[in-house]
C-alpha cells in the first residue's frame, strides 16, 4: 500500500476523532436539543466547537469515500476503528470522560482486530469475474452453482 493510502486512512483516523470530540463538547455547551424546536438545532450548529467538529466530519467523509474508491469496505472499516483508541485518548484527557477497564479492554481488542485485518488485501477479487469478465462471469457462476 502507497503513502498517499496510508495518509487517507490516517485522515479518516484523524477527522472522525477530531470531529466526534469537538461535536461532544460543543453540545455539552449547548445543551439539549430537540428536533421538534428547530431554533435550538439551528443554534447547537453555530456554536463554534458543533460547526467545526462537522466541519472535521466532512473531512472523514471525504477521507472515507476515497478509501473506498480503492479497497474493500471489510477492509476499511475495520482500519479506520483505530478512531476508536484516539476517541478514548482526547475523551478521557481533553473531555475528562472516565473510562472503565472494560472500555478499556475492548477498545484494546478492537486495535488487535485492525492488525489481523490489515494482514490481509485492501481489495479482493472474485475468481469467477476474473475468468469470465465481470458480474456476467458472476451470475453465470452462481446460475450454475444452484443447479442439481
Amino acid at each position: 500500500m502507497s503513502l498517499r493510502k496510508y495518509l487517507v486512512l490516517a485522515g479518516v483516523t484523524l477527522f472522525a476523532a477530531a470531529g466526534d470530540s469537538l461535536l461532544s463538547h460543543g453540545m455539552k455547551q449547548v445543551g439539549s436539543v430537540t428536533l421538534e424546536n428547530w431554533s435550538s438545532v439551528i443554534l447547537a450548529i453555530l456554536n463554534p466547537s458543533v460547526a467545526f467538529g462537522i466541519l472535521l466530519l466532512l473531512g472523514f467523509f471525504v477521507c472515507y469515500t476515497t478509501a473506498l474508491s480503492w479497497a474493500d469496505l471489510t477492509y476499511v472499516l475495520p482500519a479506520t476503528s483505530m478512531g476508536y483508541v484516539l476517541l478514548a485518548v482526547i475523551a478521557h484527557f481533553f473531555l475528562h470522560e472516565y473510562i472503565t477497564a472494560t472500555r478499556w479492554t475492548g477498545i484494546l481488542l478492537i486495535s488487535a482486530g485492525v492488525g489481523f485485518v490489515t494482514q490481509g488485501p485492501a481489495l479482493t477479487h472474485h475468481h469467477a469475474e476474473d475468468e469470465r469478465g465481470g458480474a456476467e462471469g458472476v451470475a453465470e457462476s452462481v446460475g450454475a452453482r444452484s443447479e442439481p
